[in-house]
């Protein structure tokens, strides 16, 4: 089956941009579709059999072929049951296995998205695009899309049997299918649009869950539980209403089409007198017939119900695996480096640690003024840069440029001497060791996540790392060492803790280029001291970029960039800035200010 044949197969509910999934398990899907005609074959046959009983058996009062009438009978019993535990097994183990293979391919895709969709797109809104939609696409391609076979074939089944036994009273009872289409047409693009909303608030309330986990700290601290609980009831509550329009509207699509099915019974029971005084039998094949047409009818509207709410699901799904990141490698780079899960790292260069902007401009991709402007600075192997400024005043720009966060939007990025761009990201990312301000640890041990900057570590040099960010005395104290467990997010450790942890981390890898966010902000004042002076020791043969809010922290830096509203507005060595008596300096002396009150106020 090619992805012309698919598309052109899979058209309606959106189900072509599913295809590779069918692709996948085209041979699950044929099983199940065969297993549903064996089993629907087998469902239609029973009146049939019930005709030939009562006509035969009881009409003529013979029982000459009752063994074969019994045997053909279990047959089909057989047949019936044997289709629907398959039928069951597979689609139960095929829904199963496509969560799965949609989860590994969208977190997969995740990876491999730039800095700025983490930015834009909340972890509530991620969430319910990698587990609730994939979950609903696997029952929908499943056992929706089985139901919609199965009593598709029962009514054409049904209606097929009919006509063959009695064509006129069979054209009154499909004057219902017109009614039911009409219906359906009706009220699709309505129930499309609560569905669509529906999933929307979801996606807010998952946001809210999520924060009012993660920040029950500064909940509780800001004392703020009635406001955070106040927001996710007002989602919660729009969900419930949102949700009662839906089902009204099913329930009054389902209500009319039970009307219209109940009237196909109705004919049956009008018209089928004079087949009952000639034929019993067929009056009780059309009664069971038109009969079971109310299900296979109700149950078609809801299962095609449920596919315009998969329709959503597999809309956002395919936005999240559309969505292509800003930052990326050329084919022609991944061709000889590699990429994230497949690299090539016998064709890696050495990186040694020069870095140049060469008339840089930069725009954030929500922005809508230029945060750099032919920018020029070169940062030779070895150099000690530091990039100071207020709060918010934008000095992880560079730092984010320089790690490939972002592209340049003019100019170029040269690492030793060549475009950034002509080497893949995986291959500069190897090389850096990035500290910062809020650490992140992963769940698992410290060794753990100690390795996760040096995969082949021993302990000696494990434990070399820790002394050299002054973290034994944290490591000493826990009564499992290295093998104590930082609990979710690093959380059942300290703010000082966590930091002395992610800093060790990247001194273990060993990066030719170092960044450090203001890594000391989280730590106390002692504790910032002695990762200061490990830090003295660690940027030598290094290239370094320290993003500081203190001061005190750069003086020895070798070039200091003043950045305030996103522009650099200064830039030299610790001394020539001071003499300048501007933007450094006023920064300073405020903070030297500021230092003097707390030592009076700390007296």
């Amino acid at each position: 089956m090619n992805k012309k044949e698919t598309g052109a197969e899979l058209k309606l509910f959106g189900l072509p941009k599913m295809a590779w999934l069918f692709r996948a398990y085209r041979k699950e899907m044929i099983l199940i579709i065969v297993t549903i005609l064996l089993f629907s074959a087998a469902d239609l046959a029973v009146p049939v059999f019930q005709r030939y009983a009562l006509n035969h058996f009881v009409g003529e009062g013979t029982l000459d072929t009752m063994p074969g009438f019994l045997l053909a009978f279990l047959a089909v019993i057989l047949v019936f049951a044997v289709s629907g535990y398959i039928n069951t097994k597979v689609c139960l183990a095929t829904e199963v296995r496509m969560d799965r293979d949609m989860r590994n391919r969208a977190f997969s895709h995740l990876q491999q998205l730039s800095f700025d969709y983490y930015s834009q797109n909340s972890v509530g809104y991620i969430h319910a695009r990698v587990m609730s939609d994939t979950s609903r696409i696997g029952e929908t391609i499943t056992w929706n899309l089985g139901d919609t076979v199965f009593f598709v074939l029962e009514i054409l089944g049904s209606i097929g049997v009919m006509l063959y036994y009695n064509a006129r009273l069979t054209g009154l009872v499909l004057i219902i299918v017109p009614v039911i289409s009409l219906l359906y047409a009706l009220f699709q693009g309505k129930l499309f649009r609560l569905h669509s909303e529906v999933r929307e608030i979801n996606s807010r309330i998952t946001g809210n869950f999520n924060e009012g986990i993660t920040g029950a700290r500064t909940i509780k601290s800001l004392v703020i539980e009635d406001k955070i609980y106040g927001d996710f009831e007002k989602e919660t509550d729009s969900m419930f209403r949102t949700s009662m329009r839906s089902a009204r509207m099913k329930g009054v699509l389902n209500a009319m089409t039970t009307l219209a099915t109940s009237a196909a019974l109705a004919i049956v029971l009008w018209k089928g007198g004079v087949i009952a005084r000639e034929e019993v039998g067929t009056f009780s094949l059309f009664m069971s017939y038109a009969r079971g047409l109310m299900d296979p009818v109700n149950i078609l509207v809801e299962s095609l119900s449920l596919f315009i709410q998969g329709k959503v699901n597999i809309a956002r799904y395919s936005k999240l695996m559309e969505t292509q990141p800003t930052v990326k490698d050329r084919p022609e780079v991944t061709e000889i480096y590699g990429d994230c899960f497949d690299p090539k790292k016998e064709n890696w260069e050495e990186l040694k640690g020069d870095l140049e902007f060469e008339h840089v401009d930069f725009r954030y991709p929500d922005g809508d003024e230029d945060v750099l402007k032919d920018f020029n600075l070169k940062i030779p192997f070895g150099t000690n840069l530091a990039i100071v400024g207020e709060t918010g005043a934008g000095k992880s720009t560079l730092a984010n440029l320089i790690c490939r966060f972002y592209e340049p939007t003019g100019g170029r990025l040269l690492v030793d001497g060549r475009d950034a761009r002509e080497r893949s990201q995986l291959w500069l990312h190897s090389s850096l060791g990035y500290v910062l301000q809020t650490p992140q640890l992963f769940t698992g041990t410290i060794r753990e996540n100690l390795k996760y900057g040096n995969p082949d570590a021993s302990d000696e040099k494990i434990m070399r790392a820790i002394d050299l960010v002054s973290a034994r005395s944290v490591i000493d104290k826990l009564e499992k060492g290295l093998d104590t467990n930082v609990g979710e997010g690093g959380d059942l450790l300290s703010a000082g803790e966590k930091q002395l942890i992610s800093f060790a981390r990247a001194i273990l890898a060993d990066p030719k280029i170092l960044i450090l966010d203001e890594a000391t902000a989280s730590v106390d004042t002692l504790t910032e001291q002695k990762i200061q002076a490990a830090i003295d020791q660690v940027i030598k043969g290094r290239t370094s970029v320290v993003i500081a809010h203190r001061l005190s922290t750069v003086r020895s830096a070798d070039m200091i960039l003043v950045v305030e509203g996103g522009r650099i507005v200064e830039q030299g060595r610790h001394e020539e800035l001071l003499k300048r008596k501007g933007s450094y300096y006023r920064l300073w002396m405020r903070q030297f200010e500021e230092d003097a009150a707390q030592q009076v106020f700390g007296k």
